[in-house]
């Protein structure tokens, strides 16, 4: 029984399409038990709803949370130890794990199982197939992104079986707010030109760039065979009574984003 408390706010992906056997939300900073700074953004100073383990925040508090998401879901779900990187695990198997296993990115064939990653910033990708049999979630900032947890992600879920690959893009830092350096830049035009285009150059500022996390993934997504992108609405970091935002606050919770087959 999932103890009592607020109703937190859960964001349902607009899928294109997708199939009625797949479950799958993400979290708002809204309605659980944290206090600040990791509250709902309100001002009361309270009822923040932040499962980031290493967050910062007491960790009683955090389990709270978790039990409070846990009652939305069929099963507990699947943590990583997100490290920023490309590795996909099989979700079904970290499930038996001692410890979270060093990955940014999970997929399952198997119902029941709810594969998650965390974020405040980064961008969240839920993936399902057009016939439900395969789900995945992906951790994807900038460095993930470059890194190729994307094409992983997807390449692991075709080798589980999965066919016409369905994505929606979760709350991330919006392309007004991401400011990054020539590194990022070079990082991902070097790879492919196209990706100029994801970039603007920040007034007065050389070398300084406004990125869009959204657009990058889009690209990546399309040239993997993804053709059904639904999401990439949101801001993180201007939106601050609806989401946590690494950017904007450093000391702060995490969202959750999830996906299972029912």
């Amino acid at each position: 029984m999932a103890p009592s408390g607020p109703m937190p706010e859960l964001i349902l992906p607009d899928w294109i399409g997708a199939p009625a056997g797949v479950g799958a939300f993400a979290t708002a900073r809204t309605g659980g038990v944290s206090m600040a700074p990791y509250d709902d953004g309100s001002g009361s100073g309270a009822d923040g709803f932040n499962l980031g383990m290493n967050s910062g925040d007491a960790p009683a508090t955090i389990l709270h949370n978790r039990l409070l998401l846990r009652a939305h879901l069929p099963s507990d779900p699947v943590w990583l130890q997100q490290v920023h990187g490309a590795t996909v695990v099989d979700a079904a198997l970290a499930a038996g794990a001692a410890l979270p296993p060093a990955a940014d990115a999970s997929f399952t064939s198997k119902a029941g199982v709810v594969c998650v990653v965390l974020t405040a910033d980064c961008l969240p990708v839920l993936f399902c197939d057009a016939a439900g049999g395969v789900v995945g979630a992906a951790h994807a900032g900038w460095r993930g992104l470059a890194a190729g947890v994307l094409e992983n992600t997807i390449a692991a879920m075709q080798a589980a079986g999965a066919r016409d690959l369905l994505a929606w893009l979760g709350p991330a830092i919006g392309p007004t707010r991401f400011e990054v350096g020539a590194d990022v830049h070079a990082a991902f035009t070097a790879r492919d030109p196209r990706s100029s285009a994801a970039f603007r150059p920040v007034a007065q500022q050389p070398g300084k760039y406004l990125a869009d996390l959204y657009h990058l993934a889009r690209l990546i997504l399309a040239d993997n065979g993804v053709r059904r992108i639904a999401g990439g609405a949101f801001c993180t970091a201007s939106q601050a009574q609806r989401f946590f935002s690494y950017r904007r606050d450093h000391r702060t919770g995490r969202m959750a984003s999830l996906i299972w087959i029912k």
